[in-house]
Formats: structure tokens, C-alpha cells, sequence
């Protein structure tokens, strides 16, 4: 016989009030629920002790809690945790948690695969099999949150949505997860310590800047070459690298808050003076700022480090023009916890 209770975390704060009262209780078991739901982050009734027993037999009988559960967890050797997280589906996803001497940055999850096809990434060779649920997402931060606690003796201090999946591609369940982060009945962590990282999705971005966010935006944009981001990112055929442009600018119009472009630099790809000009030019536009990120292989032979002269001569142009620039050295590598390296290959 199926399960026919509802997820409970579906459910608005007002309609866990109404519940209550529907069943001749106060209202304020409601806020109780909520609380326990979005600021402690339980994953059973039983865990609700502020309740009576009777209200908790309740809300089992009417209502299950889909929670997400760790199947695997590996510590590299720089300290990077990975999660393989298990879906209430039985699906899989991944998240890390990066530290470093002062800050634990979260590295969440959207998609279970990916709607995108960039070549680079070991993430787009998995065939995309749905988008995550907003608490399916809520629950990688809360489950990093606690490791971060556990580990290292403090709370997360960051957020990236650079996990596996496009993140615009499952808008409206990001949006709903980061109010659940950001909310004070929720996590209540600062929207500025959040960025979302996009492949760019022109019309996503421009939506996204119509909500006013606080939190910031980056692009994976990797070339300002249009034959060339055509080439190693397939999917940006319909979104030319104008219309990207024209979406940015209108985000900073209406937050004010630059963008910063995701850059990796592969050898005989995009490590030319002519690939260093193009993104030179594609900054002046618009306040932007550049984080340099090394290259992880994922076993495509296409691809390799760029000699360290190339990300110099980045370095060095960017800085001329007063761009602000930085070089993000991976972590995590060695069990494949770095960016782009996300794939699933965790066995349980």
C-alpha cells in the first residue's frame, strides 16, 4: 500500500497553524512545527519534544518528512568533505563543504545531472533526471552547516549554488531554498554571503534582477569569444555572448552589485593575447571581477592546464585596467570534489 501522506514541508507556517486548529489544537503548534521544520532541521516527529506525544502521533499520521540522507561521505586530504546525498527518490546529488583557515564554504546542488552540455565538465555528462525540491536543497546546507560544526567548531559561513545542475534552469526551487536559508524563521543566514553561479541563461538573469536579490551572481563564461564559448559550452549557440553581455548590465542597473565571471584558461584553447583582450573588452562594459579558477581534469584529453605565462598575462591585463582579478586554486581533487569534477561516481 502506498504512502499517501503529504510532505509536511510543502506545507506555509498559516497552513500548519490551520492544521492545528482543524484538529481542535492551539494555533501556535504551528510555529512550533515550522521551527523545528526550517530552523533546527529535523527530520522526525519524535525529534519535536516541545510537542505532546499526541500531536506528534498527529502530524505522523497526516504528514511524512522527506527528508534527504547521507549515503557516503569522503575528507580529502586538504580537508574538502563531500557529500553523496540520497533523495527520499533514492536519486543521488552531491555537495562539499570547503574550508579554509577562517571560512566553510557550502557548495549545494540543484539538479540531479544537469540540463547543460559544457565539455569540461563531468557533471554535463550525466543525463539530467530532475530538479531538486527547494528542501532538498535546504537540506545539503543544513546537513554542510552541522559537518561545519562537527569538523571544524564553527557554522558555515558561505554559500555557492556551483554544485551539480544549472541553477536557472530550476529558478523558482532555488529562489524558495535560499528564502528558507536567508529567512529569519529559517536559517537565517545573510543573502551577501550567497552566490549563485549561472553557465548564463540571458532571460533567467534578467528575471533574477527583477526580484531585486541580495545575494550575488557568477557566470561561468570561460571565453569572450563567441566561436570559442560555442565550442566547449554548446548550449550558448542560442544565448550569444551579446545578449549575455545586455542581461549583465541589466542586473547591475537594477542591484548594483558586479558580477563576477568564472574563468578557467586551457591550454590552446582560450590562453592567447587575443582570448585576454576579448575579456578585457567583455569587462569594461560592466563592473565585473574575474576569479581564475584551475582546471580539474575529468579524463577528456581535449583539455589541459594552461601553462602558468597564460594565467599571468590574464593576471597582468585584467590588473591594467583595473579589473579586479584573483587565481582560486582547487580543492578537493584528490576525490574528485572539485569544480566541475561532480558526477556521481560514489558507490553505496
Amino acid at each position: 500500500m502506498s504512502d499517501v501522506r503529504k510532505d509536511i514541508r510543502q506545507r506555509s507556517k498559516e497552513e500548519l497553524r490551520s492544521f492545528f486548529v482543524e484538529h481542535g489544537a492551539p494555533a501556535f503548534h504551528g510555529n512550533q512545527v515550522y521551527e523545528w521544520l526550517w530552523q533546527k532541521a529535523a527530520t522526525d516527529f519524535a525529534q519535536m519534544t516541545n510537542l505532546s506525544k499526541v500531536h506528534r502521533i498527529l502530524l505522523s499520521e497526516h504528514f511524512s518528512i522527506n527528508h534527504t540522507d547521507l549515503a557516503k561521505v569522503q575528507q580529502s586530504s586538504d580537508g574538502t568533505l563531500k557529500n553523496a546525498v540520497s533523495l527520499h527518490d533514492g536519486k543521488i546529488v552531491e555537495s562539499v563543504l570547503i574550508p579554509t583557515k577562517t571560512r566553510s564554504t557550502a557548495c549545494v546542488s540543484s539538479q540531479v545531472g544537469c540540463s547543460l552540455d559544457c565539455t569540461f565538465c563531468a557533471t554535463a555528462q550525466l543525463k539530467r533526471m530532475r530538479n531538486l525540491n527547494s528542501d532538498e536543497i535546504f537540506d545539503q546546507v543544513a546537513t554542510l552547516n552541522r559537518q561545519s560544526l562537527e569538523y571544524f567548531d564553527r557554522p558555515l559561513s558561505n554559500i555557492v549554488f556551483m554544485g551539480m545542475g544549472e541553477p536557472m534552469m530550476n529558478y523558482s526551487n532555488v529562489m524558495k531554498a535560499i528564502e528558507k536559508i536567508t529567512s529569519p524563521d529559517g536559517m537565517g543566514m545573510s543573502p551577501r554571503r550567497i552566490t549563485v553561479s549561472t553557465s548564463g541563461i540571458p532571460k533567467m538573469i534578467i528575471k533574477m534582477a527583477d526580484e531585486h536579490p541580495r545575494f550575488k551572481l557568477a557566470v561561468s563564461l570561460h571565453s569572450a569569444i563567441e566561436e570559442i564559448r560555442n565550442n566547449i559550452m554548446p548550449f550558448s549557440i542560442n544565448f550569444p555572448l551579446t545578449a549575455l553581455q545586455e542581461s549583465i548590465h541589466y542586473w547591475y542597473s537594477k542591484t548594483k552589485e558586479r558580477v563576477t565571471y568564472e574563468y578557467v584558461v586551457w591550454n590552446e584553447i582560450n590562453d592567447s593575447m587575443d582570448d585576454v583582450k576579448a575579456l578585457v573588452n567583455f569587462c569594461k562594459r560592466t563592473p565585473a571581477k574575474v576569479n581564475l579558477i584551475e582546471y580539474n581534469p575529468i579524463g577528456n584529453e581535449g583539455f589541459a592546464q594552461a601553462k602558468e605565462d597564460a594565467i599571468e598575462l590574464y593576471v597582468s591585463e585584467l590588473t591594467k585596467y583595473h579589473i579586479p582579478v584573483t587565481i582560486r586554486r582547487s580543492r578537493g581533487k584528490d576525490i574528485d570534489a572539485a569544480c566541475g569534477q561532480l558526477a556521481n561516481k560514489s558507490t553505496i
